[in-house]
């Protein structure tokens, strides 16, 4: 195993006294295959600045949700008093509706046939952020268009570890047809480097881990058992030394960080335990996955690596997608046996709607657990819902109908002060 040159760790004080940060904003902690960007502290702000002269940045996150809603119980109608209860399958919003935004009157046009024909799932995800109407093709010729979070992180490049984060929950390939003659780059897609690249997206929590705090994968990773070492234990000797330097407040604020920093590494090795003792079984002695075998622990831990990430201001823009463009998956845990895409086409079946809404409400109550995690974590003099723009929504308006008129859409967050969030419809 080779070790990394000596790097420098806690940068030494500079500048006056009163006038200088105890600490840089850019201090990382590193050890041996670890980097770590800490979150905001009090002892990155000069000591006489003004508190309304340092201020957290803005982020972005986009959701993107597969297969539209079941409309008549999911929609807000204009109107909406903050005292009015939600619709059934938001009712799960209602503990965090003061920092949600329910968007009305969108319409996707790029994603209608125009004269291109059936394809509605590969289209929705393609102009989810790009507004542009894919070319028709299953092979060589893709194009679509750059989307909105690379635009961002384009004008934010060099501010951050990472200028954008691309995830998901279901793997997807690049080749081949995936939804009536478009290229599977449509379908599994949202994130797009320009008209002719889409950005790949990691759905193994662990690679996404790597990403955000680790420096070198196979310095970090044990030789013999397969077993990656903890970022915490690796940058253990800076923790210790940065702790001498911080006040008691940055040190509560560190704790509650180094806390949700711990709770997805022992979840992330939970599945890669499981994985390692499966493959023992069967002589396979592949490198595991660290993504959890229920769907569920999956999807949260993916939204806990999403508020780490802007915790730490590792990446300022992230896009998610919780299910490629058209995805059949089998929510059995909600007690479901069809799959969503299926079970989308109800054509009225009764049986068929009560499954779609169970799905919606599923995913309406882990947007609500993304939104309070966000609203209780620190960030700066608040918290971080304060200062992100969190957009979730499906470029399918009912999965039944595959219309792309007056979308499924909320917007969670303050984004810094310029958003009303809380309002109860804006249209």
């Amino acid at each position: 195993m080779s070790e990394h040159p000596p790097t420098p760790r806690l940068p030494p004080r500079t500048g006056h006294a009163h006038t200088r940060p105890a600490l840089d904003r850019r201090t990382i902690l590193r050890g041996l295959g670890a980097a770590l960007t800490l979150p905001w502290l009090e002892a990155f702000v000069p000591r006489l600045a003004r508190a309304d002269t340092v201020k957290p940045p803005v982020r972005l996150a986009f959701l993107f949700a597969p297969n539209g809603v079941h409309a008549p119980a999911w929609f807000v109608e204009p109107g909406l008093k903050p005292e009015d209860p939600l619709s059934p399958s938001l009712e799960p919003l209602e503990p965090v509706r003061q920092h949600v935004t329910f968007l009305r009157g969108l319409d996707q046009d790029a994603a209608r046939a125009h004269g291109d024909g059936p394809g509605d799932h590969a289209r929705s995800a393609a102009v989810f952020l790009t507004s542009v109407h894919p070319v028709k093709t299953a092979g060589p010729g893709i194009r679509a268009g750059i989307s909105i979070d690379l635009v961002a992180a384009n004008k934010l490049r060099g501010k951050t570890r990472l200028a954008s984060l691309e995830m998901g929950l279901e793997r997807g390939r690049t080749s081949g047809s995936c939804d009536s003659g478009y290229a599977c780059a449509y379908s599994n897609h949202i994130s797009w480097a320009d008209p002719f690249t889409p950005n790949p997206k990691e759905v193994d929590p662990r690679r996404v881990f790597e990403r955000l705090f680790g420096a070198d994968q196979d310095d970090a990773r044990s030789d013999t058992t397969g077993l990656r070492r903890s970022v915490l234990d690796a940058t253990a000797d800076d923790m210790k030394r940065l702790r001498h330097r911080l006040g008691t407040p940055d040190r509560h604020r560190l704790d509650g960080w180094l806390e949700g920093l711990r709770s997805a590494e022992r979840r992330i090795e939970e599945a890669e335990r499981h994985d390692r003792e499966v493959k023992e079984r069967l002589g396979d002695r592949e490198p595991p996955s660290g993504i959890p075998k229920r769907h569920p622990d999956h999807a949260r831990l993916m939204s806990e690596l999403i508020v780490l990430a802007f915790q730490t201001d590792a990446t300022r823009v992230i896009t998610h997608m919780l299910g490629n463009g058209g995805s059949n998956r089998v929510y059995d845990f909600l007690g479901i046996r069809d799959g969503h895409h299926s079970l989308s086409h109800h054509a009225g079946d009764l049986a068929k709607i009560e499954a779609i809404k169970r799905i919606d409400r599923w995913h309406a109550s882990e947007f609500a657990w993304l939104v309070q995690k966000l609203a209780d974590t620190p960030d700066g003099d608040g918290k971080l819902i304060d200062n992100v723009a969190v957009l979730w929504g499906s470029g399918i308006r009912d999965g039944n109908r595959h219309d792309h008129h007056d979308l499924p859409l909320l917007l969670g967050g303050g984004g810094a002060g310029g958003l009303r969030a809380g309002d109860p419809v804006l249209q």
